[in-house]
């Protein structure tokens, strides 16, 4: 088995791998493994931008006081003003690197989003998570001290159990990983891991996630020993399209921020009436999780296939002018939206749970870090506010990258690490077991564990959990990994976790809303599981 030492391994390529690789890469050599290619995680996908105070008479406390209540006070306050502190900075770092934020004269042009009581999202028209993704890869292919790997597909970290004498201590020492070029495994060491792996919006039905987001990084450092929290806190994005032909299509938050309104579609009673200020008096700038959960009671009420966002009373070229990806993806369509309405409907869109970790970006295993979607570091809670994304992952990866530095020389070197268990070299004619399973896994999932919950439902799942674990495990021990093998029992591990978290929770709050428990409880405590 070939085994490739470097300083630091980095899984995932997006922006809080990039972040972290490029603050290293000035002392260290650094690898950036992608399970498939550089650009497809969730970063290239960034409709709406990054929130920051940069407007005069907005503020620190402004910004800390929204992310608090869309969070349902599950934050942890210390990790908010952190990450808010951090973000102007950030924002200047990104146009150093050359994203062309959109200007308003001399200044950032800011829109506004829901949750927010301030314009202050910076963004590059609507795709500024596709700018910031080339700005950041541009810099890391320049970069000589970074190696950036495609179509690795992460088996599994390399921990002191795996070293040639057991050191007992849970240590992280790399990765083994399968090259889908070839079908090798292959084992990165180094001595200090990150995991900037995205979140789990494939266990789910529909989702605005791409393919690869199968909660990889969750499911490693679980299956590691490291704690995971928060769960059941699975956000769904209130507006994805509707269409048959075209899935998981993102409409962004910011369009209801520039006046798009909810309306309940034609053929229906009440046609054409807005329906969110019957739900919340913010109306459609109200925190998503409200948003999401309105949009499903009207569509579960009237028996609807989907709801209306209407921004054609703007004028035209305001409308093209703001969301110029969405006006040319839905024209495509037959959908002009400067004079048609949009049919969406909710998604799963986010992963506010994870890997706990602390203000350094360290996880509770020596020498594995986190940063991104894949953690919980306090900053979303309930219920993550609208663009806080995109800058955790800034923030975290520069802190994460900054501990490593200041404290690498003093980090043990890794031990000699076991080679990959070659013995399993059968090929599985039973393809369509795989394939089955992750169908399964994402219908339930959906139907049982979706925007509003019950016991009963939940308990439905574990059920389909426990079955289809026992088939994965005996497939896994039996025949050689393939990537969608080892995707599908991350899932079958996420959907555990989630369910076993929101089974925890005998209350609704944020995200979590369970007809069995809907009062929230007085005190706001982090749903935390040990393994």
């Amino acid at each position: 088995m070939a085994t490739r030492p470097f300083d630091v391994v980095i899984v995932g390529s997006g922006a809080a791998g990039l972040t972290a690789a490029l603050s290293l890469a000035e002392r260290f050599q650094v690898a950036v493994l992608a399970k498939g290619g550089l650009s497809e995680g969730s970063t290239n996908w960034a409709q709406g931008g990054i929130a920051a105070v940069l407007e005069e008479g907005d503020s620190f406390e402004n910004h800390i006081e929204d992310t608090m209540i869309a969070g349902a006070g599950l934050n942890d306050r210390a990790t908010v003003e952190f990450v808010i502190e951090g973000a102007p900075a950030a924002i200047e770092r990104l146009v150093q690197l050359g994203v062309p934020f959109n200007q308003e004269g001399n200044a950032l042009h800011l829109t506004r989003e829901g949750g927010h009581s301030h314009r202050r999202i910076a963004h590059v028209d609507d795709a500024t998570g596709h700018a910031v993704q080339v700005a950041l890869e541009k810099a890391a292919v320049a970069h000589p001290n970074i190696t950036l790997i495609p179509d690795m597909a992460v088996i599994d970290l390399a921990t002191s159990r795996h070293g040639e004498r057991y050191l007992g201590n849970g240590h992280v020492w790399g990765v083994y990983a399968l090259n889908r070029r070839n079908g090798q495994v292959e084992l990165f060491t180094a001595k200090a891991t990150i995991l900037a792996t995205g979140g789990a919006g494939r266990t789910y039905l529909y989702s605005t996630a791409p393919r690869g987001a199968t909660g990889d990084g969750i499911a490693m450092a679980w299956r590691a020993g490291a704690r995971v929290s928060n769960m059941e806190m699975m956000q769904f994005h209130p507006t994805c399209l509707w269409n048959l032909e075209v899935k998981n299509f993102l409409i962004t938050e910011a369009m209801r921020g520039e006046g798009g309104r909810l309306k309940l579609p034609p053929g229906v009673p009440g046609a054409g009436h807005r329906f969110m200020p019957d739900f919340d008096p913010r109306e459609e700038l109200a925190p998503r999780d409200i948003v999401a959960r309105a949009i499903d009671h009207e569509i579960k009420r009237l028996g609807l296939d989907y709801v209306h966002l209407d921004i054609s009373h703007q004028p035209p070229e305001f409308v093209k002018q703001h969301f110029p990806t969405i006006y040319s993806k839905l024209l495509t369509l037959g959908i002009d939206i400067t004079t048609d309405p949009i049919p969406v409907v909710p998604a799963q869109h986010y992963t506010c749970g994870g890997i706990i970790v602390d203000l350094k970006g360290r996880t509770d295993l020596p020498g594995l870090y986190a940063a991104g979607e894949c953690t919980q570091s306090g900053l979303h809670g309930a219920n993550r506010l609208a663009s806080n994304s995109l800058l955790e992952c800034f923030v975290f990866g520069e802190a994460a990258a900054g501990h490593i530095t200041r404290h690498f020389d003093e980090m043990p070197a890794p031990p000699p690490i076991r080679p990959w268990d070659e013995s399993r070299v059968t090929d599985s004619d039973e393809e369509v077991i795989v394939q089955h399973n992750w169908r399964e896994i994402r219908r339930f999932m959906w139907d049982y564990v979706g925007i509003v919950r019950t016991t009963k439902r939940l308990e439905r799942a574990q059920h389909r959990i426990k079955l289809l674990r026992r088939e994965v495990e005996d497939y896994y021990g039996e025949f050689r990994v393939t990537a969608d093998l080892i995707e599908l029992r991350n899932l079958v591990e996420v959907a555990d976790l989630i369910v076993r978290c929101a089974l925890a929770r005998k209350e609704s709050r944020g995200l979590h809303y369970t007809l069995d428990h809907p009062g929230m409880l007085p005190e706001a405590k982090d749903t935390i599981l040990v393994p």
